[in-house]
């Protein structure tokens, strides 16, 4: 699999309202993608997509899921731990992170190359997979067939790879 970046060190706030930095997954293999809760696109299919791969590798204890919010003036912990619920995230295995705008900015547009050529920060309908040592390692698109089977076959992959 090709290497397409790493991703930086960043400090966001958790579902939980907890400090989350990226270190916390480090030695870990986690897709990521970029919602809003009260999108009324591609953001719940998206969700709905990132359930199905969280069942998928259950069984591999260190893999994450992290979905990065972009409205934070919105999207407060508070509101992301409801959405959680519906997504039925598993506490420890997906997390939702808001916080800075600005912090959120440059992961969506400069770290992941996601967002909007504009400087707009926008969610995209991609997922991303980052392997243990943080390394940008696929794209998965959503907007039109269900990438999840091959978004879970690289997991595995990289959890074979990396072991």
């Amino acid at each position: 699999m090709p290497v397409y970046g790493q991703v930086p060190e960043f400090q966001l706030i958790s579902q939980t309202g907890q400090t989350f930095d990226r270190r916390q997954l480090d030695g870990k293999i986690w897709a990521a993608d970029f919602i809003y809760t009260h999108c009324p696109g591609p953001c719940p299919r998206m969700s709905s997509q990132l359930q199905r791969v969280q069942t998928a590798v259950a069984e591999l204890p260190n893999v994450r899921l992290v979905s990065f919010s972009v409205d934070p003036a919105h999207d407060t912990p508070s509101v992301l731990a409801e959405y959680a619920r519906r997504c039925q995230a598993l506490p420890g295995r997906w997390f939702f992170l808001t916080g800075d705008s600005k912090t959120l900015d440059t992961l969506d547009r400069h770290a992941f190359m996601l967002g909007n050529l504009d400087g707009s920060m926008q969610h995209s309908t991609r997922f991303v997979l980052v392997d243990r040592q943080g390394r940008i390692r696929g794209y998965y698109g959503t907007s039109e067939d269900d990438p999840t089977s091959h978004l879970i076959a690289d997991i595995r992959w990289l959890a074979k790879q990396q072991s």
